[in-house]
């Protein structure tokens, strides 16, 4: 039954051999689409992948590996150029940016070829997948670029998301970069501006800033890596610029190409008007769901109507969507569990069964790191919360380690001490945040976490305090009330 592709034609069809029939048809072979094909096939539908290529994902491709290749690489220079502080002394370091994206591109190029002969290339030679552009004629219907027609049951949007770029900066042509081209330069700039401090900018711009690269960070707003909580986006504000030539409330003046670079003016967030000519500028302002060409327009589908988070249905069509092209949340985990959910119920249509999402975890990949886990600060009820935090200055095992800086806040109920959800900036960000998030997900208190073990020295110990805080402040509450319904 899973692997079946195609369907027997309708009666209608039977005299037009350019359409294909399938149970479930997949706009898009990344990392939502294979995983829906995965989830279809499991419930017994025929299913067929539509993809014009390239094919990798965008996580092996442009997105998680290559940029993790990068900041490997600046992680280490900057270790190197800080070693002294240990009593560590290495002399001059030396950036070889040839070598670096030489490497980068080397063991992307390796994960992208293990990705595509895992899945695309054996879903390919299967005949389970067609090379083509689709464009939807009716919510089941697909017209292919090549003249066929496929005909499904359901159909599965799946087609990602792309780079962003701000008005300003739309005609540099070749002298503007995104994630998806800066990976491809032969050695590294001179000079670079990045425009927008979003977890894409903030992690490639400081990278390139610990590259040696003169590197300028650009931001409208006050908000640095999607961080809400206040707390905590203040000291990472106040972290970054203490290291990096990062700017919020920029008012930019003039965008210029020149032939050598581009000449770019903006008074910068201390009121400085600045006059700057870069090599290149990396658009770095978020990216859009990539829906243009689908035909959506025509069946009144665009904007989208209400996508259930639960299902990942449109509405009571048989259409569904999955992965960054919904634009909630644009991570490879998320994509994932998307595919999953929409290629069930896109098999098991009209019964559509809802799904318990996952606890949300976002981490970014700077230095010091940034995690967000759970309810995010500007969904709380703070009058029903309790905020627990840690001071990384102050734990011993970030001293050792010469990384004693940032914060952590864990969100609380304040009646029942169950943790909601937590924000941080601080060292092994990208482990405290796997470990909260588990711990919200299953619904522990922090008296439950607190019973739990916590070994010395390591970072994790130091949540203890932050738990123990929400302990006292729940049990505190607790009396407080039995006191008012007594004297009641």
């Amino acid at each position: 039954m899973g692997t079946r592709t195609e369907t027997a034609p309708t009666q209608a069809d039977t005299a037009d051999a350019a359409v294909r029939h399938t149970d479930v048809a997949i706009i898009g072979a990344g990392s939502a689409g294979l995983n829906a094909r995965r989830a279809a096939m499991a419930e017994g539908a025929a299913v067929l992948l539509i993809d014009p290529g390239p094919f990798g994902t965008t996580c092996a491709r442009v997105g998680c590996m290559p940029s993790k290749l990068l900041i490997a690489a600046a992680n280490h220079a900057h270790a190197a150029r800080t070693a002294a502080e240990f009593g560590v002394k290495v002399g001059t370091v030396t950036v070889d940016g040839p070598a670096v994206m030489a490497r980068l591109r080397r063991l992307r190029d390796g994960f992208v070829s293990k990705t595509i002969a895992n899945s695309t290339a054996k879903i390919e030679a299967s005949g389970g997948l067609i090379r083509a552009r689709a464009r939807l004629l009716t919510p089941t219907r697909i017209q292919l670029d090549d003249g066929s027609v496929v005909q499904a049951k359901s159909v599965i949007i799946a087609t990602g998301s792309r780079t962003f770029v701000p008005p300003p900066y739309r005609d540099l042509g070749d002298r503007l970069l995104s994630n998806e081209s800066v990976f491809e330069l032969e050695t590294l700039p001179e000079r670079l501006l990045v425009v927008g401090a979003g977890a894409i900018g903030l992690e490639l711009g400081q990278a390139m800033t610990r590259l040696g690269v003169r590197t300028t960070v650009l931001e409208l707003q006050d908000r640095i890596a999607a961080l809400q909580d206040p707390k905590v986006a203040a000291v990472a504000r106040q972290t970054f610029a203490a290291s990096m030539d990062v700017h919020f409330h920029h008012q930019l003046t003039s965008v210029e190409k020149l032939e050598a670079g581009v000449r770019v003016r903006f008074v910068d967030d201390s009121c400085v008007a600045r006059d700057e000519i870069y090599d290149y500028v990396l658009s770095a302002a978020g990216r859009r769901p990539a829906l243009d060409g689908l035909g959506l327009e025509a069946l009144g589908l665009a904007p989208l109507p209400d996508i259930d988070d639960r299902t990942g249905q449109v509405g009571a069509l048989p259409l569904f969507l999955a992965g960054d092209v919904w634009a909630k949340r644009t991570l490879l985990h998320e994509a994932a569990h998307e595919g999953v959910i929409a290629g069930g119920n896109a098999a098991r249509f009209p019964d559509v069964l809802p799904s318990d999402r996952k606890t949300g975890l976002a981490v970014v990949f700077s230095e010091p790191q940034i995690a967000i886990v759970g309810r995010g600060f500007d969904q709380l009820d703070l009058a029903s919360t309790v905020i627990g935090e840690l001071d990384f200055a102050m734990q011993s095992r970030a001293k050792v380690m010469g990384e004693a800086r940032g914060l952590l806040r864990i969100y609380a109920g304040r009646a029942t001490g169950m943790l909601l959800g937590a924000t941080l900036i601080g060292p092994a960000a990208e482990h405290l945040g796997h470990l909260l998030a588990w711990v919200v997900q299953r619904g522990l208190t922090a008296d439950d976490v607190l019973d739990l073990p916590f070994y010395h020295p390591t970072v994790e110990e130091g949540v203890q305090g932050a738990l123990r805080s929400i302990s006292a402040e729940v049990k505190r509450a607790s009396r407080e009330q039995r006191t008012s319904i007594a004297a009641a």
